[in-house]
């Protein structure tokens, strides 16, 4: 039996350790591998929109966690439930030989909450497949669409395409660096996986040059996060859902960062009234306290795809996660996470354009909802983020050139004041 609780009165005042900083950085220069250029900022505590240093110092978090924190940091529904559920003793890991009710509810939860995909096989509804974090969600995508290609399409087994985009980004495993066409993505790491097909963004006339006989799919991004902030021109989205219902290929969007209500409305997609045949989500999918991610499709699809066998994961849907999954999802309906992002999103977009347009530092305003890029002229958008730091803002940059700014979901008027009055210390 496990001896109990460490009394309140032993636990900091102010975040996990007592530790100062500088031991906390000097501890993971000495551990840890040196692959993120860090804010100079140790995190002690997160709440709502705000997160706190060790000296009781507030920052209002401009990222949110690239997205996975979108109904904001701890957000009490959430964490209530993740509480129960532990000591409840329903949320440790549980073999997948068995059932548990956490993720039959959960599955039943998000096959309900996205609307119905692949509509051109019918109406059979859709299944779910969970997995950590988000990149395994789009290996699980990858999977189909070459299963696809191979049982459904004649194509042989290895010789499988798939189109993807130049400047994506869909997470650093092999696989996905293999495509990816950042070269410090992929230097150093062959050999590479073969079977992807890179061109330009928003090019259909590429798209449809690069079909061919053993094409399966098309893998994009209905905005591009890490490339830039990127919009697709109008009418892309509607053509690869032409091109890909003409040559039998599965249309798959990856909505990691732009899903879940961060462009304005519940999916991205929905902008251009397109549906896609599988949808990849993660980070915000648990509110940010967990890792959790999903691959979403058709249920023929997922029946062709997965049997028995065929993929797994230990972590993937396990019970802690389906609850805070499942609360997640509940918070962003009751909470109209969605109409917020929209709303506090176009009044922050008018007021950047505002301030852009006074200033000589600021090449382009763009985004949807919250999910907004401020490009600079020259490339050195980071700089501008150190500077914010020291406003009080943990913000970043998006290929160099862009500023990033995507708070939680829930913003307030006073946060965006607070926001828009640092933004134009440091960008005029």
């Amino acid at each position: 039996m496990f001896s109990g609780f460490n009394p309140l009165e032993q636990t900091p005042v102010l975040g996990y350790s007592h530790l100062d900083d500088a031991s906390i950085r000097a501890m993971e220069d000495r551990c840890g591998a040196h692959h993120y250029d860090r804010l100079n900022v140790v995190v002690r505590q997160a709440s709502g929109s705000w997160i706190t240093d060790i000296a009781g110092r507030r920052y209002l978090d401009c990222l949110a966690a690239y997205s996975a924190a979108n109904p904001g940091h701890h957000h009490p529904r959430i964490v209530n439930a993740m509480s129960k559920a532990l000591l409840g003793h329903y949320a440790s890991v549980i073999s997948n030989v068995v059932y548990t009710d956490p993720l039959g509810i959960f599955l039943d939860r998000l096959a309900n909450f996205v609307p119905p995909l692949a509509p051109r096989f019918g109406t059979g509804g859709n299944k779910v497949l969970p997995k950590n974090g988000g990149v395994e969600s789009v290996e699980t995508a990858i999977k189909m669409a070459r299963f696809y290609g191979w049982k459904a399409k004649g194509i042989a087994d290895g010789s499988q395409e798939i189109i993807v985009f130049k400047n994506n980004f869909h997470g650093r495993m092999i696989t996905e660096v293999s495509f990816a066409t950042v070269a410090r993505y992929r230097q150093g790491f062959g050999p590479l996986t073969p079977g992807f097909v890179p061109v330009t963004y928003g090019d259909l006339e590429a798209v449809e040059a690069a079909v061919s006989s053993d094409c399966c799919g098309i893998l994009v991004e209905p905005m591009q996060g890490e490339g830039g902030m990127r919009i697709p021109p109008p009418g892309f989205l509607q053509g690869l859902r032409e091109i890909a219902d003409r040559h039998d290929l599965l249309l798959l969007f990856d909505e990691i960062q732009v899903g879940l209500g961060r462009s304005g409305l519940k999916f991205c997609f929905e902008h251009d009234g397109v549906v896609p045949d599988g949808l990849v989500l993660g980070k915000a999918l648990s509110g940010g306290l967990v890792p959790l991610s999903a691959f979403v499709t058709h249920a023929d699809l997922m029946d062709l795809a997965f049997q028995k066998g065929s993929d797994g994961s230990t972590f993937g849907g396990y019970p802690l996660a389906c609850v805070a999954g499942a609360a997640a999802l509940d918070v962003f309906e009751d909470e109209e996470l969605a109409l917020s992002a929209e709303r506090q999103g176009g009044k922050l977009r008018r007021a950047i354009e505002q301030i852009a347009a006074r200033s000589p530092h600021v090449k382009e305003v763009r985004g949807r909802g919250l999910f907004i890029g401020v490009e600079v002229h020259g490339g050195q958008a980071m700089d501008f983020c150190r500077r914010l730091v020291d406003q009080g803002l943990i913000i970043n940059a998006s290929r160099g050139h862009t500023i990033r700014i995507s708070p939680p979901l829930n913003i307030s008027d006073d946060e965006i004041d607070f926001l828009l009055t640092r933004l134009e210390a440091v960008l005029l």
